[in-house]
């Protein structure tokens, strides 16, 4: 913002006037005049741009399940784990590495039962028997493993690709290196849970050192979607467009005179999408026309539920309208972290939300929009398969499960394995940097060509690690 301060510091109050157009009356011409020429001069930050090659996936839901969901009892079974449970691990183990004191505790073994799925036999848990009767759409990976055994560490790593914040997460990495499909939408829509914030917070959808255009939006349901978009009261709907389209000459013939400047740049193109999403937002949210079949489906008529069933349907709306990244979250501040009683937390997590993911996949099948749009379910990790305070379990960040489904991945199937008991990835680990590649590949992105140059490097959402495209998915 430096720059933009010392070149408005080098502009009289006459030539002010004299490049507003001599006086109140010329400005909205003068921002029609000269709107040709100084698009010119500003990039279209979210202009539609070609992948890398053709892609199976034009659009992402992503259902983020904060606080750490247990692969043991949801999507690895463990029959070895019911086999020990009650007893320490055997020390053909080795030693293991915890987060707190938990090693030498007992085995808990699963919670509710596995059983084998629709025509793969595909082992899903009766935690979710809705999501259970979609195992030959699932493409499970059971061997996802990350590099921190804490929340918000772990949070920015899978929403960002680094345990640190300051990082541009997948959605803004996918709206930098795609574009938009619909004009009057963002690219990338967080739709978080009413009940509170991920641990590490925004910064896990923030654009990071891309410009902020590319950040995620937080929307909601209801009347008002976007927190402080609409118009104060009295502001007419001509004032408004008068005022926007003034405020728009003005900015870009500014930024043809200063040259390029990434924040004003951003800027402008951030004031230009909230003009056009005033109408196109409360239309969008308005689930009013959809039937009551398609309510039923997402369980809207159901207390436990309609909240996440709501922002399920918003996604696929949204996907439906041209946002191309929608992120869902499911889980407060604690969420899925079951420290004292996995019983409890799973059948409230498991009931709020396996229903609408399933009437998701359910409707997206239906209206053949699962044909290119990949859906991804995971957490930040996975849990301990030591119990912990009796009934509970502790953070497992090396062993654990996420799924995909749609955009031509093959479901019915598991890819990787953990060890006997759940503890470790050790058949084909898949790291979260290679998630990521997977992921960006899916979409027709070359991890290693999606880069930005920022403080002297080439950055990338995959870092300067290596990273491998899952072939197997």
């Amino acid at each position: 913002m430096a720059s933009i301060a010392s070149s408005l510091s080098l502009l009289s109050r006459r030539q002010m006037l004299a490049s507003m157009g001599g006086g109140a009356g010329l400005l909205a011409l003068q921002a029609m005049l000269t709107e040709e020429r100084a698009d010119a001069a500003v990039p279209d930050l979210y202009a539609p741009r070609e992948p890398h090659y053709t892609p199976r996936a034009t659009r992402v839901i992503w259902l983020f399940m904060h606080g750490g969901p247990s692969h043991v009892d949801l999507f690895d079974p463990k029959p070895e784990l019911i086999k020990y449970a009650g007893k320490p691990i055997p020390e053909s183990f080795g030693n293991v590495m915890t987060r707190r004191n938990v090693a030498k505790n007992p085995l808990l073994g699963p919670i509710k039962p596995f059983r084998p799925r629709g025509e793969s036999g595909l082992e899903v848990s009766d935690f979710l028997p809705h999501t259970a009767k979609h195992a030959d759409r699932l493409c499970v990976i059971r061997s996802m493993h990350g590099d921190s055994v804490n929340h918000p560490q772990s949070v920015y790593q899978m929403n960002t690709g680094n345990v640190l914040m300051g990082h541009p997460s997948v959605g803004s990495w996918v709206a930098y290196g795609l574009g938009t499909l619909n004009r009057d939408m963002p690219a990338f829509v967080v739709l978080p849970d009413p009940g509170g914030g991920l641990k590490g917070g925004p910064p896990a959808w923030g654009s990071g050192y891309l410009p902020a255009s590319y950040q995620g939006v937080t929307m909601r349901p209801g009347e008002a979607p976007i927190l402080n978009l609409a118009p104060q009261p009295g502001i007419t709907p001509q004032r408004q467009a008068d005022a926007f389209s003034t405020l728009r000459g003005i900015n870009r013939e500014f930024i043809r005179r200063i040259g390029d400047d990434d924040q004003l740049q951003a800027r402008i193109a951030a004031y230009e999408l909230a003009f056009r999403m005033q109408a196109a937002a409360p239309a969008l949210v308005d689930i009013s026309q959809e039937t009551k079949a398609t309510h039923r489906l997402y369980g809207l008529e159901n207390k436990e539920t309609a909240e996440f069933g709501r922002r399920c349907l918003l996604a696929r709306r949204m996907i439906e309208q041209g946002v191309r990244f929608v992120q869902v979250h499911s889980g407060d501040t604690l969420g899925w972290d079951a420290h004292k009683d996995v019983l409890s937390n799973h059948t409230k997590y498991c009931g709020s939300t396996d229903l609408p993911v399933a009437g998701l996949l359910t409707d997206l099948a239906q209206r053949g929009l699962l044909d290119d749009t990949l859906v991804v379910w995971c957490g930040e990790f996975g849990r301990m398969p030591m119990s912990e305070q009796g009934k509970g379990r502790d953070h497992n960040p090396w062993g654990y499960c996420s799924w995909l489904a749609g955009a031509g991945v093959e479901g019915g199937r598991a890819i990787g394995a953990t060890d006997p008991i759940g503890l470790r990835a050790t058949e084909d680990k898949v790291h979260v940097r290679d998630f990521h590649a997977t992921l960006l590949h899916l979409m027709g992105i070359d991890h290693m060509e999606l880069s930005y140059f920022h403080n002297g490097l080439e950055e990338r959402l995959t870092g300067p690690q290596t990273a491998h495209v899952v072939e197997a998915i």
